[in-house]
């Protein structure tokens, strides 16, 4: 099966819309996972608080992997990843959270 869907397209589509992405995890299981990228769904951002004094204190942050696509995961309620390179599909679930055919 080949997939047509680019990477910023996928995201794009993460932005505006809750999903069911399939991909293939490293273990070669496919899964499927409702997730998105919209902002009224996604929690807000911890803001830390550091304490300059002492740089155990400071939060850690970690460089973007463009190989790698963060999401929220709708179902787990958890911050998910899949490798763009392992992606299978996307379908975009409607207002009434039936799937629709991209």
């Amino acid at each position: 099966m080949t997939n047509t869907t680019t990477p910023e397209e996928l995201h794009k589509l993460l932005l505006e819309n809750e999903c069911i992405v399939t991909f293939s995890k490293i273990n070669g299981d496919v899964r499927e996972m409702p997730c998105t990228l919209r902002e009224d769904i996604v929690p807000p951002a911890l803001v830390h608080e550091t304490n300059t004094d002492n740089p155990i204190d400071f939060p850690k942050f970690y460089k973007p992997n463009p190989a790698v696509m963060n999401v929220w995961c709708t179902d787990k309620k958890e911050w998910r990843s899949f490798r763009i390179a392992n992606f299978v599909s996307v379908k975009v679930k409607d207002e009434t959270n039936a799937v629709q055919p991209k």
